[in-house]
């Protein structure tokens, strides 16, 4: 796949999956104000976009196909989330238990993929050590400023 192409199909995977993160965020109860879902989408996009910037800056010629499996990553991430925003949707289902669940399902998938997508593109396991790094600041940054579960 040639550079433009790739950065492309990247940038419509990063789309996409803000979209549907939005959509997951906005219709799900635990958000008691914009502040809050703001706040928590930016942290999740911050992570990917930590990733990328190092992609960008690090690597040589395997970072654009990187970013864009990166990208197909957390798509596929997000369009686990999708059950539980149709359903929040359109049949007032609302479980703080289907929530949390989908958050596991797509957290879980995307250790996976970014884990073998480290490995297929030969890469130093340093990438993927990197990305867990993020996501557990991610998720420390949602329980203690977005949803105040844990408390320094």
């Amino acid at each position: 796949m040639n550079t433009s192409r790739t950065v492309f199909t990247a940038f419509i995977y990063f789309l996409l999956s803000t979209i549907i993160t939005w959509w997951f965020v906005a219709v799900c109860p635990l958000y008691t104000s914009l502040q809050q879902k703001l706040l928590s989408t930016g942290i999740a996009g911050a992570k990917w976009s930590l990733q990328i910037a190092a992609a960008y800056f690090f690597m040589q010629a395997k970072k654009w196909d990187f970013i864009k499996n990166i990208g197909a990553t957390c798509l596929v991430g997000s369009v686990i989330l999708l059950p539980y925003a149709v359903l929040a949707t359109w049949s007032n289902y609302n479980s703080g238990a289907f929530f949390v669940g989908s958050l596991l399902a797509a957290v879980i998938t995307m250790i996976v993929l970014y884990f073998l997508n480290v490995k297929k593109l030969q890469l130093s396991y340093r990438w993927f050590w990197g990305w867990i790094f993020c996501l557990a600041i991610a998720i420390t940054l949602q329980l203690t400023v977005v949803f105040s579960v844990i408390k320094f």
